[in-house]
């Protein structure tokens, strides 16, 4: 399955419903990340298979399961304005 990366547009539009109080560490680009955990899960793929060009395959998992706790995806999953994006 060849990359996917979110466009411009598509991250501007999931920016103003992501995590935005960042402690310790600042965070890796939320836009690279991010097409990288959708690619990992369209593709149906395991997160050490996450090619290098999306960043650290740790960042990515742990990126997934702390806003998966924290409920930003259900919330991006459900936001009408969203849904072309995915």
């Amino acid at each position: 399955m060849s990359e996917f990366w979110l466009s411009e547009e598509q991250f501007e539009r999931l920016r103003p419903l992501l995590p935005n109080k960042v402690r310790g560490v600042t965070r890796v680009d939320d836009r690279r990340v991010i097409s990288g955990i959708i690619h990992v899960i369209k593709s149906g793929g395991r997160w050490v298979d996450a090619a290098p060009c999306y960043g650290p395959r740790k960042t990515l998992y742990n990126r997934f399961v702390r806003w998966a706790a924290k409920g930003v995806w259900q919330n991006l999953f459900v936001t009408p304005q969203l849904n072309s994006v995915f």
